[in-house]
């Protein structure tokens, strides 16, 4: 994927779209952003991306406004990624993402990944987009989430076979090319 620069050929607002979030990579990045991962290493480990596709997919990112970087390290130079506006309004789409890949992708015995509760009302959102209890749209702001166990223990040993890989030079724990 590349940072599209070009005026675009279409009013298509669906092709523009992809053109800036439509491949694989892009997506679980955002995924990461949107569940509290702001360090290259946190949403490489995640994605499961090599190093380079990250880079490449963040800083198209930031070119394309969805994330900026801020420095948390001075020595040496690192960055955390945080979503912009632009970025937060993908928001709506994980959460189509998240409701289709629930209910067409898994089955019934996996159960839920995620578990949102709707602030507003206090009882389980469902997969939106809006609350299955009290009807009001969900927003990223009014809901806070529960991960359940299985996918915990996922996530988990997917951050402890990343650090196990770069302890053993598998996979690299710095900034590639985002310096």
């Amino acid at each position: 994927m590349s940072v599209n620069t070009s005026v675009p050929e279409t009013l298509c607002p669906i092709a523009r779209a992809e053109a800036v979030v439509g491949d694989r990579w892009t997506v679980l990045v955002l995924r990461e952003l949107f569940m509290g991962s702001h360090r290259f290493d946190e949403i490489l480990a995640q994605t499961a991306g090599t190093p380079q596709m990250v880079a490449t997919r963040l800083k198209n990112m930031e070119a394309d406004g969805l994330v900026a970087r801020r420095p948390y390290s001075e020595r040496p130079l690192r960055h955390e990624y945080h979503l912009t506006p632009k970025g937060e309004g993908f928001y709506s789409v994980i959460l189509a993402l998240r409701a289709w890949g629930e209910t067409w992708c898994k089955s019934p015995e996996e159960g839920v990944a995620v578990v949102y509760t709707h602030k507003s009302c206090g009882e389980p959102a469902g997969l939106g987009p809006l609350c299955d209890h009290c009807g009001e749209p969900l927003r990223r702001g009014e809901l806070t989430s529960e991960i359940s166990a299985a996918y915990s223990a996922e996530r988990t040993a997917r951050r402890e076979a990343f650090k196990g890989a770069a302890k053993g030079g598998k996979a690299s724990s710095t900034d590639v090319g985002m310096r």
